[in-house]
């Protein structure tokens, strides 16, 4: 059963619990100590290792401080930031239909310089044909049962595209080859999508690879994600919308995008496994 948004902010406020436990463990102090340094009653200290009180992010520089544990601020906070925001259901993000949240993501897109992309199972949505990000959000729209905003949304989502255009930007995607060959609407919807791609490759701010089936694999094949500058990574589910704001998994997700990046091919390689996928559409 997925988890609900409260229970998913829960296990993350335990998680931050469980790191400032160990932190007190490392340095021989137990919590008496602990508040005793920390300048507060020790009720306060239990109420956070159980994960009861929320800790500020002044909580964790004193705890960090008293735990000779500074290094460990940086990371701690991040997390604890993440909590609330971490994982948000699609269903409470599209309350109302999708139009509103592909709107909302124009904002993100503008102040992003640089945006790596990871695709497993459908193209990313600014290199999405209109045709095709209509036959992907009725589609999402039926599943879901959400309130029919398609022409709206895809309006909303294909408007992303024009960063492409924009100077100031720069796009590094990966696509599983299975991306070239799902289908999305008919025969005809995917070979538009497809061509569409072959238009935009050569644009100099776009970098292109796709991962041939084939191949040996370094990396297994994983979720999609999205690593927007350096700041955070958006991981896409079935029934969520994951943001990874901590500096440790985002280490993690830029590992997975270089390795993955040096088993795709590019340029006429990549442009091949393309019009095979054309032609494979008959």
């Amino acid at each position: 059963m997925p988890a609900s948004p409260s229970s998913s902010a829960q296990a993350a406020r335990r998680a931050v619990a469980a790191r400032l436990r160990e932190l007190m463990l490392d340095a021989g102090l137990n919590g008496q100590q602990l508040a005793a340094r920390c300048g507060w009653h020790e009720s306060k200290t239990s109420r956070i290792l159980n994960a009861r009180k929320a800790p500020s992010e002044d909580d964790i520089r004193a705890w960090c401080a008293a735990c000779g544990a500074g290094d460990q601020v940086p990371d701690l906070i991040a997390t604890a930031r993440a909590v609330d925001s971490m994982y948000m259901e699609w269903r409470r993000l599209h309350r109302g239909g999708l139009t509103r949240t592909q709107q909302q993501s124009l904002d993100r897109y503008e102040s992003t310089r640089l945006l790596r992309v990871y695709a497993s199972n459908v193209m990313p949505g600014f290199l999405q044909a209109p045709a095709y990000a209509t036959a992907l959000l009725t589609g999402i729209t039926r599943f879901k049962g959400y309130a029919d905003d398609v022409t709206d949304a895809v309006a909303a989502r294909v408007a992303r595209s024009r960063f492409l255009y924009e100077g100031g930007h720069r796009f590094v995607v990966v696509l599983e080859e299975s991306v070239l060959r799902y289908r999305i609407g008919d025969a005809t919807v995917m070979a538009g999508q497809l061509c569409h791609l072959l238009t935009v490759m050569p644009l100099p701010s776009l970098s292109l690879g796709v991962i041939p089936f084939a191949d040996e694999r370094a990396v297994w094949p994983l979720e999609a994600f999205y690593v927007f500058d350096a700041a955070s990574c958006t991981v896409e589910t079935l029934t969520a919308e994951i943001s990874v704001t901590q500096p440790r998994e985002l280490a993690d997700y830029a590992k997975a995008f270089s390795e993955l990046s040096q088993m795709a091919v590019h340029g006429e390689a990549a442009r091949r496994l393309i019009t095979d996928a054309v032609d494979a559409l008959g």
